[in-house]
Parts: C-alpha cells; structure tokens; sequence
C-alpha cells in the first residue's frame, strides 16, 4: 500500500490536519513547525495532539514530517545565526514529543562561502548540541539541489555530517525527487543506479521519507524549483517507478507541488494508481 500526503497548513492544528489528509486520502502528511520564513511557533494545545495521534493510530497512517523552518542555518557564518537555529530546532523537538514517533525534517544550511567542509562541521556540532538519548522524534536531513553553497547536494555530503553525529541513531534522510534531479543524479533514466549510490554512501535504512515533487528545470541544473506530477523534466513515468520501487515503497511519500487542496487530490489519487501499475 502506497503512503501518501502532502504539505498541510497546520494553523488550524493538529487534529484538523489529519483529518484534511483523509478527505485528501492521504494517509500522512507534511507541515512547518511554524512560520516557515520566521521563528514564531503557535501556541500547543496538548489535547489537539492527542487527539492527532489516536487518529493517525485508527486510521494507520505512516509516520507525519514536521518540517523546520527555511530560515534555518545551522552552519551560518555567524554565531548569531547558529544558535538561533540550534535554540529554533531544540524547542520543535520538545514540541514534537507530543506527537511521538514522527519525523523531523530540514535543510542542512548554506556554508556561505567557509567550505563545505566547515559546514559540514558546523551543522554536526549544532545536532550534537540539541539531540538528546530521550528524544521519539528522528530528525531528517534532506538532500539538496547543490544551489548555491548548499551542504547536502551530494549523498557523500550527507554521510560526512552523519559520521559526525554521536547520536546518530536518531537520525535519517529525507529524499527529495526534485532535488536530486537537480542535483545530477539520474532518476529518470538510472533509479536503481541511484539508489545503489545512496546504499552505498549512506544505506538504505538511514531512507526514512520521500518528498515526490516533479522539477521545473533539466536534470543537473541546480536550480531547486518544483513542477507538479507530470508537468516538469522528470515526469510521470519517473515519479511511478519511484513509488512502486520495492526499496521505497513502504515509506511515506509526501507531495511538495505548487497545488492547492483540489490539486493535491487529484495527485494523491493519481500515484495511488500508478503505485498499482
């Protein structure tokens, strides 16, 4: 059975989100911890995330990615910049301990110009510093497109900051189709050469979500900017391999296209198909 869902508003909360994915017929979901462009988190209603997990629970949902905000850098090169996002991180993951057992996804950060090295580093010692041996959250790192100075567009990126890691059972991978399109690697043509790859540098047991998003732009552009299923350089036939690949197909596979509800529905439905295929 295909896991799917897409990216929710979560400002009218928990409980409504879930029940939104089923009217979607999704079975998980997506969403910002709070303001994805800013710091502020809403209040959290301790009931409302019961009330989430007993659904999740009845309806058998995969696990949920609450996603952190893009403003995030932790291997900015200023101090300032690093301890925010350290302080930011910390207090989602104190949040997300009402929803036990989700996922927690983000962006590893830009080194802005220190070398991808040094923010590799940096963003090892940021987790060393917020993961604690208590925590029922794991925390993705997802990969990237390699724009700009961007940590993360190469899976040897992704091992480096995971070898640095002490608590590195908490932590996994989130792979975004788009991205590494962009990024170079050749999931149209090559999937199973590209997940060999990824075995190899990483292991496939670190692949915890997929976010399945067509590209706007070429493979290799590394540009990072996404298309709805079907209409961009990936395409419909390469998304379907990806949801029925028997190494992916057990996890949840949340949809990052620009859509609004009716969209995400009809996209939903549509991979569910092609899952079946």
């Amino acid at each position: 059975m295909l896991h799917i869902g897409c990216h929710l508003s979560s400002s009218r909360g928990f409980a409504a989100m879930g029940r939104q994915a089923l009217e979607l017929g999704a079975d998980t979901f997506q969403f910002f911890t709070r303001n994805p462009r800013g710091s502020r988190a809403k209040g959290l209603d301790p009931a409302d995330a019961a009330a989430l997990v007993s659904l999740m629970e009845e309806h058998r949902f995969a696990p949920i990615i609450a996603h952190a905000p893009y403003t995030l850098n932790l291997c900015s090169a200023e101090e300032r910049n690093r301890e925010f996002a350290r302080e930011t991180m910390a207090d989602d993951l104190r949040r997300l301990e009402f929803l036990p057992g989700q996922y927690y996804n983000f962006h590893p950060g830009s080194h802005v110009g220190q070398g991808t090295e040094a923010g590799i580093e940096l963003i090892a010692q940021g987790l060393n510093a917020i993961l604690t041996p208590e925590l029922h959250t794991t925390v993705l790192l997802e990969t990237m497109a390699g724009k700009g100075s961007e940590v993360g567009g190469r899976f040897e990126e992704l091992r480096a900051i995971l070898d640095r890691v002490e608590l590195s059972d908490k932590m996994g991978v989130c792979l975004d189709t788009c991205h590494v399109s962009d990024g170079g690697y050749d999931i149209i043509r090559d999937l199973d050469g590209v997940l060999a790859e990824f075995d190899r540098c990483i292991g496939l047991n670190r692949l915890k979500a997929i976010h399945l998003n067509d590209s706007k732009n070429p493979p290799g552009s590394h540009k990072d900017r996404h298309a709805c299923i079907g209409e961009g350089e990936i395409g419909l036939e390469a998304l379907a391999r990806v949801v029925r690949h028997p190494a992916l197909r057990h996890l949840p596979f949340c949809l990052e296209t620009p859509n609004e509800l009716p969209g995400y529905r009809q996209e939903i439905a549509l991979m569910r198909e092609q899952s079946k295929s």
